[in-house]
């Protein structure tokens, strides 16, 4: 499938993956689904929350996790470079950066078409409940709200639970950003219908587009729900993948309707 032939419309990809213990194989599989996005014709692949390691913050406080903590760039980001240099496709994946002694992050390196590494973006706001004992692993991310120029225009970072922060998404907005990826780990417990509608009311006040990439899988303690979408933004949810099955979810980007909605509701404006 080929790419759209306009500059207008961008294809973008949620690879909604699960990830086992075999760490490697996690990741060969990741590199894979890269393929896949480029064959659909997506400029972008876009992954889960830790992507390619089990979701070990369901554990609490087992530093022998720490071991998995790899630099940016590390092996994840160079081969991810490679992959996005191979297909000329924007891939953002999210791992366990280790950023100093002791230093530890939730993190997105942010890929360029042409296997750049542009930057990366930190989880800021760390949550703490059952299932979730992030602030064991990770410290407050530090990179701020920055919006990365990519070769399918501007896009901003809300990892997992810096979504639900509505300062958060409209600094990203204020920044430039079109496209609002949020990687996250989304169980079966959520309120996953009050989560969309909170990302729903987040794209339409902000007019921008907000694409949401969940994992999917059984783990020892959670199970993760898929569902991964896309809000446009006037607010409507414009894909959605399925609950249960690793998927590429692949869409068809308008960029006018970013222009045409803030036309039309001046919120940013007022």
């Amino acid at each position: 499938m080929k790419q759209p032939d306009n500059n207008t419309t961008v294809r973008i990809g949620l690879a909604q993956v699960a990830a086992g213990d075999d760490l490697a194989a996690n990741l060969d599989r990741g590199l894979e689904w890269v393929g896949k996005a480029a064959a659909e014709g997506c400029a972008l692949c876009v992954f889960p929350e830790m992507a390619f390691h089990p979701f070990f913050p369901q554990h609490r406080a087992e530093a022998s996790y720490f071991d998995w903590a790899e630099p940016v760039p590390g092996p994840i980001t160079e081969a991810c470079q490679a992959k996005a240099r191979e297909h000329g496709i924007v891939v953002i994946p999210n791992i366990f950066e280790l950023a100093g002694p002791g230093r530890h992050y939730d993190a997105s390196p942010i890929i360029d078409a042409d296997g750049e590494l542009l930057g990366v973006a930190r989880m800021i706001h760390i949550s703490e409940e059952p299932g979730f004992n992030e602030r064991f692993y990770y410290w407050p991310g530090d990179s701020g709200f920055e919006v990365h120029r990519t070769a399918i225009g501007p896009i901003g970072m809300a990892i997992c639970y810096d979504r639900h922060f509505p300062e958060h998404m409209r600094a990203l907005t204020i920044g430039g950003a079109e496209i609002i990826l949020s990687p996250f780990a989304g169980t079966a417990g959520d309120p996953g219908r009050g989560y969309e509608q909170e990302m729903q009311g987040s794209a339409f006040s902000n007019a921008v587009f907000i694409a949401c990439c969940n994992r999917v899988g059984e783990e020892p303690e959670l199970t993760f729900a898929g569902g991964s979408y896309v809000v446009d933004p006037a607010g409507e949810i414009i894909a959605t993948a399925g609950t249960e099955e690793e998927e590429l979810l692949v869409v068809d980007i308008d960029r006018t309707l970013i222009a045409k909605n803030r036309n039309q509701r001046p919120f940013l404006r007022d």
